[in-house]
This record gives structure tokens, sequence and C-alpha cells, in this order.
């Protein structure tokens, strides 16, 4: 099969087109055919070595986690898939080596989800990991409940983008912090935007006088370390980008694959609840240039991989 592989860890030029084996497909797992990957930059952070930490890698490896695709053939012990149904995945496995930015990848039956018919290939492919990132730091980290507060950074990004629609789905009030160019962005999905700057947190001031219920971080550095700052007394903060936010009494958020919670967001775009930008697709020969482009950031959407 085609796929993108790297042999070493650095930047997007260590990225090769060519052909790997076929994945071999265990009883729990299924083979997909891969429609669309969706780039993520976790995918960058590893392809630079950045996790080596917390993740073993078996070079060479196939790198991507976020999957759109059909499936071809079910593993023996497989009941919750047949052949032909449309999936999307957060296929994430406890080392680095078989990914999905290829033409077909071998995908626990854990971390699938039936495709929602309302979303073309590109923008499913893009719901996976960021859509269960903010649904599970949400629900599960904050725990914001309806009527609360919520302060989401980076909230014209993918987490955040998802993260304001699903807090605004099941009741809370949401302030968006973003750069100039997202504030209408956010105000379309229903939150409340405020602009980085010097007088960012005078902004949240001005709109929560008593300060925000909870907060989501997804930029870390001195964003996090302001953001205490705008709590209210007992407010709870969660960070996706910076471990630090424990010595802050904050919590650390990473996503898992969850069948549930997948289903769930798919259900929620069923129903026109959640929507995925997509701002750019590129085929899979060029998934070098696709990297670049998404480091590069301000890409004001997903960028995603195509097969054919």
């Amino acid at each position: 099969m085609k796929a993108i592989s790297y042999r070493r860890h650095g930047g997007p030029g260590v990225l090769e087109y060519g052909d790997r084996p076929e994945p071999k497909v265990g009883p729990d797992s299924v083979l997909v055919e891969v429609r669309a990957a969706a780039v993520n930059p976790v995918d960058w952070k590893c392809r630079e070595g950045y996790l080596d930490g917390v993740l073993d890698t078996v070079f060479p490896v196939i790198p991507g986690w976020d999957v759109a695709g059909v499936v071809l053939r079910p593993g023996a012990a497989v009941t919750e898939f047949a052949a032909g149904d449309e999936v999307i995945g957060y296929v994430r496995e406890d080392f680095l080596s078989r990914g999905t930015f290829a033409q077909y990848v071998a995908a626990p039956v854990r971390t699938l989800a039936h495709k929602p018919r309302s979303l073309g290939f590109p923008e499913a492919a893009g719901l996976p990991l960021a859509g269960l990132t903010a649904h599970q730091v949400l629900h599960r980290v904050l725990r914001v409940r309806p009527g609360e507060t919520v302060l989401v950074h980076a909230a014209a990004g993918a987490v955040g983008s998802l993260a304001v629609q699903l807090a605004r789905h099941h009741g809370a009030r949401v302030i968006g912090a973003a750069r100039a160019s997202g504030q209408e962005h956010i105000r379309a999905l229903g939150g409340e935007a405020v602009t980085y700057g010097d007088d960012l947190g005078a902004q949240v001031r001005a709109l929560a006088p008593d300060g925000v219920d909870a907060a989501l971080d997804s930029i870390g550095g001195d964003i996090l370390r302001m953001t205490p700052g705008l709590l209210a007394p007992g407010g709870r903060l969660a960070s996706i980008a910076d471990s630090a936010v424990g010595e802050l009494g904050g919590s650390y958020g990473f996503a898992r694959a969850d069948t549930a919670d997948l289903t769930e967001l798919a259900g929620l775009a069923e129903q026109g609840a959640l929507t995925v930008g997509v701002a750019r697709t590129y085929p899979l020969e060029q998934t070098a240039d696709a990297f670049q482009f998404a480091e590069a950031g301000g890409a004001g959407g997903k960028v995603v991989v195509t097969m054919g």
C-alpha cells in the first residue's frame, strides 16, 4: 500500500511517500480503507520526538491518529462493524508505528464509531481527536454544568471551536478567546468573543465580573499562567497544551479512544449541532506540504489528507 512514513525524528522533510506493507488485521480490529486523515499538532510533536517519554517509537513510523474511511474486512471477533460500513476513528495505539496517513489502517474496534452521514469524509476525519479532546475535558475533567460560564482559549481553533459548540449545546455560557481574525467565527458558534492582547484579562472580567466557572487552555505558557486569575472561587482549570497546569491547581487533559464518546459526537454532527471546518485538503503524496501548512498556524480549520 502507499503510505507516508518517517525513519527518524525531524521536520516535515523527513516524511517519505512510498510503499509500506498492508497491515495485518487482528481479531478485535477491522481493516479500514482510508478516505481521509486529519493533521493534528500531536502528529508533528510525535514526528519531532517530543512524545518519546510516553510512547515507544518503532521506525519506520506511519503518522496520524484521525481517520475516516470504509471497513473492508472485520476481524474474526468483530460484531460491531461490517464490510462497507463508513467509520471514523481516533486510532491511537500505545506505541508509534502504524498510523492513518496510508491507504489502509488496521483499527481496533474500541477506536471507531460509525461516520455521521451528514459529514463528508474530510470533515468527518477532523472530528475524532479534536472532538474527543473537547468533549472529555469539558465533561470528565472540568465537569461543566448547564448555566456555568466557560472560558475557552484558542476558541477559533480545531479543539476550541468544538469546545464552544459542545459547551453551548449542553447549556453553558461560553467566552471564547482568539486573535482578531477569529472573533466572527466564535460569535457564529454562539460564544462571546474576546481578543488576545494586554487587556485580555480586563475583557474577560467585563463579561464575567465574578470570574468564570471553568477554563479550557490549549496554548500554555503565559496564557495559561494568567488564567487562574480569571476563575471564580472554586473555578476549575484544564490544559491540553501544558503539563505545568498541575502547578497552578488545574488538570492536564489528553484524549482517549472511546467508542461511546465518539458515537455521541457523531450523533451531534448528524443533528447539525456540531460542525467541523476544513481549511485545506491535500493528496496523500503531498502530506509533507499539509504538515508544513498546518504547522505554520492560522489555518482557520482542519488540514486534511485525502486518498484518491
